[in-house]
């Protein structure tokens, strides 16, 4: 299987990706969507013509980033709803709220690197929930409407920080091992592939394509427990605009009709690493395992008890 390359690359910008591309009566849901890669995700979106709905933590902060990319894009269509995805309660509120055809969903909130081991009520680590596993429930509550319409699409923001570690099934939540805070960040995001990888073998057939991806290193919030900012090197730094260049292109560009099960960088397919790169590029082997990916979702199932 060949890997699947495109005109773009790592300085291209999520406005030239969605140039020319027409989203008019699609409705799109992006986590985390207030700041960062979020809202530049949200805008491409909304400068198509979707209809946009900004899953958000910090409804005031949400509210001001909708106004922003309606003033911006002169798409009104934009609108803000309550989702924080460490709470099971409030993943089944937005999903029970929710009532039309899924057309996109970005699954972009995160975290990184809590400085002290977090859990849940039910004993969930807070990275692994709230970077996946909060996705997983989230995804899973919304296939029924994924599956309505024609062709859907399932956007997993994972991290080259995935190249640090496995899914640890022996002891995900840190019960045995010492907490330490990248391998907790490292193992979330592997699990994001992962998902990628199952939900696509299972959805494929109900029109549903789920792909993952690597944005890059962007200064964020994302780094506010590792000091306010980027470890890599500048040459490696990229704006929030080039950041969300590849969810834009696995949410919208005809390039990925029809493709699924697959992991992108710099807006093209990345290449599978045996071994971690130096320069933190591809995608490990472990986060593509089919085996890995199947007990994943039967693990996710029996932590959120469904």
């Amino acid at each position: 299987m060949s890997l699947i390359k495109t005109k773009f690359g790592f300085q291209s910008k999520a406005s030239e990706i969605i140039d020319g591309i027409d989203l008019s009566g699609k409705n799109v849901i992006v986590t985390g969507a207030n700041s960062g890669i979020g809202i530049e995700t949200a805008r491409a979106m909304a400068q198509a013509g979707a209809s946009v709905t900004l899953a958000v933590r910090d409804i005031s902060a949400g509210e001001k980033a909708a106004r922003e990319i309606r003033s911006t894009t002169g798409n009104r269509d934009v609108e803000v709803r309550h989702l924080d995805l460490s709470r099971l309660e409030s993943v089944n509120e937005f999903v029970g709220q929710w009532t039309e055809p899924l057309h996109v969903l970005i699954n972009n909130a995160g975290v990184m690197a809590l400085p002290e081991l977090q859990k849940t009520s039910f004993g969930i680590e807070m990275q692994f929930m709230t970077n996946y596993l909060g996705h997983f429930a989230l995804t899973r509550g919304l296939h029924p409407f994924l599956r309505q319409t024609v062709s859907a699409r399932v956007v997993m923001v994972s991290s080259s920080g995935h190249l640090l570690s496995p899914v640890v099934f022996g002891d995900v939540n840190f019960d045995f091992r010492p907490y330490d805070a990248w391998n907790a960040y490292a193992q979330s995001k592997t699990a994001c592939i992962l998902f990628a990888i199952e939900a696509d073998k299972r959805w494929a057939d109900d029109g549903i394509r789920v792909n993952a991806l690597n944005p890059g290193a962007i200064q964020t919030n994302l780094q506010k427990y590792v000091g306010g900012k980027l470890q890599s090197k500048p040459e490696f730094h990229k704006t929030p605009q080039q950041g969300a260049a590849t969810s834009v292109l696995l949410a919208a560009s005809p390039l990925l009709d029809g493709i699924g099960g697959r992991y992108f960088e710099n807006s093209n397919e990345a290449p599978t690493v045996y071994k971690r790169p130096a320069i933190f590029e591809g995608v490990a082997h472990y986060a593509l395992d089919k085996e890995e990916a199947s007990k994943l979702w039967n693990v996710s199932k029996d932590f959120i008890r469904v």
